[in-house]
């Protein structure tokens, strides 16, 4: 399982047929500190592991289709055995060309000696002026440089563009060896919330139910976490981003959790809500009920072929219709949902693309006006929820919320994959009906 070299090798391709006279430039994801001298666990930029699958910092790659002899250039660390006492193998400059399937590979100390020669006859450069500000800095002093030559030279690239117009349109569509790796993370992540429900129960705190997911999770071979993961009990479920996880759970009262793992960098992403005690109170079931239901109808209008807002539209429109039966929300429906009247009970949108990040890349409208329109291989989060936070404020002439109402939070999130013919729930082994969150 896995990216194999020469799907890499077509991506390649495939982006330096977008370039057509152009270069492009993509530079590793730096090393981040934790604090003082002790860094994070390495990820790699994701635009560059999609284009290739190396996964080591201070690294620089280059596709010039247009150079006579090298199309696809390395600069990486050169072996150091010392360095690699403490810090780990690298993989080195011979290895790069053979391993990676550059045309050629430098040591990254050598940048300035032969970057220019790359870009020298292009007539537009790519790249993300992203956060790494020293290497944007870089780049367009090599970029000022060559323009300054263009009175004597007559061809330089005049133009600099972002690499991601590039990259996202390609990583939107998932390949069928994406897919599979998206099956293995979502199917550990699945795993890990099947654990911590039959785990959590009244009287433990929540980090303890987070360390069973996430132990799970590298239990059965994940890179570990694809996100802090959310484990909110009680009215810390109203909180969407919450990760303290230091609360203990009580009866009576339900248990949020998003958690999903990453494979080979691509990632699952999966909020169940259930009763901490295995027993929904009256209105934590309508409210659960009603968000099961608008997740469902939410499901089926992903499909190829519909505008990418019209599940999140579905999603409004059931939450809607519930609240006003509810008498939590009154007046014109349409209104409401003009005048954004039921945000205080549902502040995000549906979902998100889903894939090398968690919130994947990958334009949603086409235009200002126009929603993208979904096709067989994206892959997308539908994650519908109602919040009543103790401290919610309802919107304009809108009622007020009584008590018995107030500290429930809940989210009903899994990840779909679309297909020629319909979708595909690809965390459908994680139960979510109602006898299910019972028992």
């Amino acid at each position: 399982m896995g990216i194999s070299a020469q799907e890499y090798q077509q991506r390649r391709e495939q982006l330096m047929s977008k370039i057509g006279g152009g270069t492009a430039i993509f530079r590793s994801a730096p090393m981040a500190v934790m604090h003082n001298d002790v860094e994070y666990i390495y990820r790699q930029d994701s635009d560059f592991y999609y284009l290739t699958g190396f996964n080591e910092p201070e690294a620089v790659a280059v596709f010039a289709p247009h150079h006579n002899e090298h199309r696809f250039i390395l600069f990486v660390q050169p072996k150091d055995a010392l360095q690699e006492t403490w810090t780990g193998y690298r993989c080195g400059v011979e290895a790069a060309t053979e391993k990676y399937g550059a045309d050629v590979a430098y040591s990254i100390e050598e940048l300035d000696q032969h970057l220019l020669q790359y870009l020298a006859n292009a007539d537009r450069l790519y790249y993300n002026l992203g956060r790494d500000r020293s290497f944007n800095e870089q780049i367009l002093q090599y970029w000022q440089k060559l323009l300054a030559g263009f009175q004597r030279k007559g061809r330089v690239p005049t133009a600099l563009e972002d690499s991601r117009v590039l990259t996202h349109p390609m990583r939107l569509v998932k390949s069928p060896a994406e897919i599979e790796v998206m099956r293995k993370a979502t199917a550990l992540s699945a795993k890990a919330h099947n654990r911590a429900r039959e785990f959590a129960k009244p009287g433990l705190y929540e980090y303890q139910v987070e360390a069973e997911i996430e132990h799970t999770f590298r239990l059965d071979g994940s890179m570990g976490s694809a996100y802090p993961s959310i484990v909110a009990s009680g009215a810390n479920a109203c909180v969407l981003h919450y990760i303290d996880n230091n609360r203990q759970m009580e009866d009576n009262e339900l248990l949020l959790i998003d958690a999903g793992c990453s494979v080979d960098y691509y990632n699952g992403d999966i909020t169940r809500t259930f009763p901490v005690g295995g027993k929904f109170t009256p209105e934590q079931k309508v409210l659960y009920e009603l968000v099961l239901e608008s997740q469902l109808k939410a499901i089926d209008q992903v499909r190829v072929g519909n505008p990418y807002n019209l599940y999140h539209e579905t999603a409004v429109s059931v939450l809607v219709d519930g609240l006003i039966e509810l008498g939590l929300l009154k007046g014109d429906k349409e209104e409401i949902i003009k005048e954004g009247k039921y945000k205080p009970f549902y502040m995000h949108r549906t979902g998100h693309w889903l894939g090398l990040d968690v919130h994947d890349v990958g334009a949603y409208m086409k235009d200002q006006e126009t929603w993208q329109t979904l096709q067989p291989g994206n892959i997308l989060t539908v994650e519908p929820g109602l919040y009543i936070s103790p401290y919610i404020q309802p919107a304009e002439g809108q009622p007020e919320i009584p008590d018995r109402w107030k500290g429930i939070g809940i989210r009903i999130e899994d990840d779909i994959l679309v297909t020629e013919d319909g979708n595909d729930v690809l965390t459908a082994d994680v139960a979510k009906s109602v006898a299910a969150m019972e028992s």
